[in-house]
């Protein structure tokens, strides 16, 4: 079956044939010359495997600009640092070398990261490159998906629209989980599409399996493509119904397996011999994943999780439901300048295909990146707490999918010369209205292009409707069309044809210009976001300051306070205890050593135990405690906790170490400013038997 996206001269059947159509792989005898990776493969146009090519180096390079300027993930690029210098740290996720807490997520997304930060150290670079290269393959996989369904061009166009949308070129050029995920999500479905073609149990289940590797990036969010991935093989694989649900149940079953081996691992180990799982109240590695970082989000109350919904860790002014958010000033600009083209194709391609059959493979593909596009938007239009623009990420794969599609089933019809056809330049319009409306939120950003993209989509527009081939659209009524006419109007030739051709192109470039525009500001370190934020062009935060920065050097009065402490630790197991991780990443990140979290990420996590203090203390292992810096939060503040408690119980039964120990200069109060910004610390030393 030909491509007819490439310009092949394919007759117009009926008025509703499609104008796409699925394009598997051909057969493994017909594929040659494997090693030739820059030859297109057999029945692939010879021009699409350069140009791929060249989409995938170009996305590298816009990832890779500012490896070196990347920065730290506060938090967990100091897990990383103990899982590259921890085996156990890093079969466990904790977030310190002794592997006494985990993080407060599952760990899967980071392993690539500390096993990189063993090969070539710990530097920023580092652990941003295997996003680097996640988005790269990700790229690469969207074009093979695509192509697959809609064609060569319609897969060039998703491949390029992924690499550019704003939030993927923050994202995958920064240390972060999502990135992860996000290229896990795409190789599920590029697995379902090969199962969905054929009702291949192994593809569907490998299908299951990448989606479960998704779960251990980022839990529950990876599940939420499952309804897609369902829906689309349930009704399109060509087998009976009783088939259909018996492989759908195998490759759930692979899924849940894969999703749920850590927690399975936890489980199974008893509490003495693993880290803390942090996230929840009673060590449980299921109310952490599925409480704290799930239906928490929701303020649905899990037992055993530490509460994590709408108010409880937020400040207000910091909450944003992402209902608005994703078609606003916030999110918009990072994930939704073709909103309009993507859904406006999906609805127009679910209604030409309202009457192909049920194993219709094109069909079938508009329904699953429908499906996906909807369940996404709907859960985080829902969640109570969305802080990360990367989360909207998993919004990219459909977007750029149907949008590249859209383009070549309206191209097809306008050149057809169906009503239909005008969908093309209506496309164009919505699209220039929707980037005036989200660029306004920023109109000093690069204006010249928010001009350039407003003349061009104008004049495609204008030209798009002046030259739709009116005549065109009665001829299946009143028969086939002569041959020198059919030529004339599959050629595109004549004035016309050629005003036609040059709004196709001038249309298809304001449409990517504001996207473009975006994804480009990367470039400028000050427009790249952080591994905070994933957040490009004027929205971003630029490189992450304030309490949260991590560097991977500790600075004068970190230094002192880390002299004094090794100079006078006495054999102990433990540098020192600190009130909160983000206390400890400095001293983690700079010298890899055991420094023992209180309360986990919140702060309310009861490990340690005041009398595991207790007995630290008095076995010799721990002897001294850095107090304050503002990190504590609510938790220092609630009696009820542990932090309150050993807090407490230290600043009672220990001494503080003079000012003039670990200063250059004594202080009244024995005290000197945090070097995290979140205000003074003091240090006590608890002698043995305390």
């Amino acid at each position: 079956m030909k491509e007819l996206s490439e310009g092949a001269a394919v007759p117009l059947g009926p008025v509703d044939r499609p104008v796409l159509s699925g394009c598997p792989d051909p057969p493994a005898r017909a594929r040659r010359n494997r090693w030739v990776f820059w030859r297109s493969p057999p029945g692939q146009p010879v021009w699409a495997r350069p140009v791929l090519l060249g989409i995938a180096a170009a996305a590298a390079a816009l990832y890779a600009r500012n490896l070196t300027d990347a920065g730290f993930a506060p938090f967990y690029s100091a897990a990383v640092k103990s899982m590259s210098v921890s085996w156990k740290a890093f079969f466990y996720g904790a977030f310190d070398p002794a592997a006494t807490i985990t993080i407060d997520k599952l760990a899967g997304s980071f392993v690539p990261q500390a096993l990189s930060a063993r090969v070539f150290g710990f530097h920023a670079w580092s652990l941003a490159l295997p996003q680097v290269a996640e988005g790269v393959v990700a790229v690469l996989v969207m074009y093979r998906v695509v192509r697959r369904w809609a064609g060569a061009v319609a897969g060039l166009l998703a491949a390029g629209i992924f690499a550019s949308t704003p939030v993927a070129a923050a994202m995958f050029g920064h240390s972060m989980e999502d990135g992860a995920l996000t290229v896990c999500l795409v190789l599920a479905a590029d697995s379902w599409q090969r199962a969905v073609t054929g009702a291949r149990l192994r593809s569907l289940v490998w299908a299951g399996v990448w989606v479960g590797a998704g779960f251990q990036a980022k839990m529950l969010q990876a599940w939420i493509i499952v309804p897609a991935l369902a829906a689309g093989y349930l009704l399109a694989a060509p087998k009976r119904l009783r088939t259909r649900l018996w492989h759908l149940g195998v490759a759930g079953a692979a899924m849940v397996a894969v999703s749920l081996s850590w927690i399975a691992l936890y489980a199974v180990t008893p509490a003495s011999s693993r880290p803390y799982v942090d996230g929840s109240t009673n060590n449980s590695a299921f109310a952490m994943v599925f409480g704290y970082n799930g239906l928490e989000r929701f303020d649905v109350r899990v037992p055993g999780a530490i509460a994590s919904g709408p108010g409880v860790m937020v400040a207000p002014s910091a909450r944003q439901s992402a209902g608005l958010g994703l078609l606003g000033s916030q999110f918009g600009p990072q994930i939704g300048w073709l909103f309009p083209l993507s859904l406006l194709a999906l609805v127009a391609g679910l209604v030409a295909w309202r009457r192909a059959g049920r194993a219709d493979p094109v069909r079938a593909g508009f329904v699953m990146w429908g499906v996906w596009l909807a369940t996404f938007g709907v859960v985080l239009s829902e969640m109570g707490v969305v802080l990360h623009t990367a989360y909207v990420a998993s919004l990219a794969p459909p977007v750029a999918a149907l949008s590249g599609a859209g383009i070549v089933m309206f191209w097809r019809w306008y050149r057809a010369g169906e009503r239909r056809g005008l969908l093309l330049p209506l496309a164009v319009a919505m699209e220039l209205v929707w980037a005036v409306y989200l660029w306004s939120s920023y109109p000093g950003f690069l204006p010249w292009a928010r001009w350039a993209a407003i003349v061009v989509g104008a004049a495609a527009t204008m030209a798009l409707t002046a030259a739709w081939p009116r005549g065109g659209r009665d001829r299946r009524a009143r028969g086939a069309p002569s041959a020198r006419a059919g030529a004339r109007d599959r050629a595109g030739g004549g004035g016309r044809g050629r005003l036609a051709v040059a709004g196709l192109m001038a249309g298809v470039a304001a449409l990517l210009v504001a996207p473009a525009a975006w994804a480009l500001s990367v470039l400028d370190p000050a427009y790249a976001g952080s591994s905070f934020d994933a957040t490009a062009g004027p929205g971003g935060a630029g490189p992450l300051t304030g309490p949260l920065r991590v560097t991977v050097t500790l600075d004068g009065p970190q230094r002192r306070i880390y002299a004094y402490v090794t100079a006078h630790r006495g054999g102990a197991r433990y540098l020192m205890a600190v009130q909160s991780p983000f206390e400890a990443s400095p001293y983690i990140v700079a010298t890899g050593q055991e420094v023992l979290p209180i309360g986990g990420f919140s702060g309310f996590a009861p490990a340690p135990t005041l009398d595991r203090i207790r007995q630290l203390v008095s076995g010799g292992e721990l002897r001294f405690f850095l107090l304050g810096g503002g990190q504590a939060g609510a938790a220092g503040r609630n009696s009820g906790t542990e932090l309150y408690k050993i807090t407490s119980w230290v600043e009672k039964s220990c001494r503080q170490v003079p000012a003039l120990g670990y200063r250059a200069a004594p202080a009244v109060n024995a005290r000197h400013p945090s070097a995290t910004g979140g205000g003074p610390v003091t240090l006590y030393e608890c002698s043995t038997g305390e």
